[in-house]
């Protein structure tokens, strides 16, 4: 976090946007300080990714007020653009080029970019740094996606599911890769539909469903507003598991240890993770 935390790099209030009949977002409330990591969580069709794209400036609001960087998306000048960078789902780069002229080639449309053989090794590329870009991987893919995203040095970057793809090495060297970014000042805003990665970079997180913020705040702030009942589990003398939930596990552990006098057979308290939060708040619990 950077010492401008209380200024907002993203500004929204009231945002809408609807194709058609349907209502992709409706009402979202944003605010995004500078240099934090804020995590944007939902299912699909919740309307993370029209957000972001109103926010880059790429597709029309219907209402609502949008500020980014000080100015509105909707009429970004080339200077403001240059000052975002943005790291979509689907992206793919030119399939003929190596990953060392396709990011040297995207540095010169900034005009202060970050070194590319600096980005190439942030990313994890340095071994594949003149190999053609059809000869990667998806997950080397993604992550010249994400070089691509940085290499303008930019004071917001909007990242849409960066990690999708990646195993679970180049999943933990790109975590290393955001905190660097978010403590050198970087804003960032990520979506993502991996629970831990939300909780292990958000400094702050909103959860949308169907267009509307339901929850914001700290990932430990949620877990104790909206995941305060426990699950305590034991075996009973005739050997029959039992399971309760409540809001009060440390009583009726305590009310256990009466009962057996003393040690709890098979006892297990399980305090609800930030997966368990989220599904509750978007109305999937029982899809678990």
């Amino acid at each position: 976090m950077t010492t401008h935390a209380n200024e907002l790099a993203v500004d929204v209030r009231g945002l809408r946007k609807q194709y058609g009949d349907v209502t992709a977002v409706d009402g979202i409330d944003l605010g995004i300080r500078r240099g934090e990591v804020f995590g944007l969580l939902g299912p699909n069709g919740a309307g993370k990714s029209t957000t972001v794209e109103i926010l880059q400036g790429n597709r029309t609001r219907d209402a609502g007020e949008v500020s980014v960087l000080g100015s509105d998306p909707a009429s970004g000048t080339r200077a403001w653009r240059s000052r975002v960078g943005i790291v979509w789902q689907d992206e793919s780069a030119p399939a003929e080029l190596t990953v060392r002229e396709t990011v040297r080639h995207f540095a010169r449309y900034y005009p202060r970019p970050r070194d590319p053989e600096e980005v190439i090794g942030l990313v994890g590329l340095e071994a594949k740094a003149g190999s053609r870009i059809k000869s990667l991987s998806g997950g080397q893919r993604r992550r010249l996606d994400v070089a691509l995203g940085v290499i303008g040095d930019p004071e917001l970057l909007l990242l849409d599911e960066p990690t999708t793809g990646f195993d679970p090495a180049a999943r933990r060297q790109f975590w290393d890769l955001i905190r660097l970014l978010s403590e050198e000042g970087t804003t960032i805003l990520l979506t993502t539909h991996y629970l831990e990665e939300a909780e292990a970079l958000a400094d702050r997180l909103a959860v949308v469903a169907q267009g509307q913020v339901v929850a914001e705040g700290e990932p430990a702030a949620l877990r104790g507003r909206y995941g305060t009942e426990a699950t305590v589990e034991w075996t009973e003398p005739d050997g029959v598991p039992r399971t309760e939930r409540t809001d009060t596990p440390t009583r009726t552990v305590a009310e256990l240890m009466h009962r057996f006098d003393g040690e709890i057979p098979g006892l297990k308290v399980t305090r609800p993770t930030l997966e368990d939060v989220y599904l509750r708040l978007t109305g999937q619990e029982d899809a678990r």
